[in-house]
């Protein structure tokens, strides 16, 4: 009879665990920008799309680990100033983002839920590339050894769901240096910069 009402629990537990538990693709659109802390210096959103998948455990309250694959980074511009050289260097990441979100639905209704999330976010660079103005009077300070290989952030929004989908809107804060001090000339620049921005992404529960 304990055998049997162990193996009864089992069961129980196994099947609720799996009734809370969904997963699929998603895709997405993301525009950010590197931040950066000098006042000469500005900078620009760059667009690009989000590929991944996520998985979600709980109900109510739940949290969703997540893979995706993205592009991020910006154009930095300084204009020539007196005697100081002009910069214009388009910097573009490839990543791989890692997320761990937890969420909470607010309206949980038949036809749809509402949703609010945030977490944290470890971001690892897979590929840089930069690409500086070609001019005599322009220099190219930023070298691929200045960028980070590992940065991490926050990120928070909200999302509802619909049937078998989901769609979420966030906003992402670095928490850590993407750039952090460059040389230029032999005069160390603290750049500060940070990764910001928005996305949105659309997921397939296909469990």
């Amino acid at each position: 009879m304990k055998r049997i009402s162990l193996l009864l629990f089992g069961l129980f537990v196994v099947s609720t665990a799996f009734s809370q538990f969904k997963f699929g693709p998603k895709v997405g659109y993301t525009t950010s920008r590197l931040s950066v802390d000098q006042s000469d210096i500005s900078t620009s959103f760059k667009n690009s799309f989000l590929f991944g998948a996520f998985a979600r455990i709980g109900d109510k309250v739940y949290i969703q680990p997540e893979i995706n694959w993205h592009t991020s980074g910006t154009v930095f511009k300084r204009p020539s100033l007196s005697s100081i050289s002009p910069i214009e260097q388009d910097i573009t990441l490839s990543n791989i983002q890692i997320p761990l979100y937890v969420g909470v639905k607010i309206i949980d209704l038949r036809v749809f839920n509402l949703r609010l999330m945030g977490g944290g976010t470890a971001n690892i660079v897979v590929n840089k590339t930069i690409e500086s103005l070609q001019s005599e009077s322009y220099i190219e300070p930023i070298k691929e050894s200045d960028i980070s290989n590992l940065h991490w952030g926050v990120q928070f929004g909200v999302g509802i769901d619909a049937a078998m989908f989901t769609l979420d809107v966030q906003s992402f804060l670095g928490l850590s240096n993407v750039i952090g001090t460059i040389n230029v000339g032999g005069t160390p620049i603290q750049f500060d910069s940070r990764k910001q921005g928005f996305v949105v992404s659309l997921g397939w529960k296909i469990l």
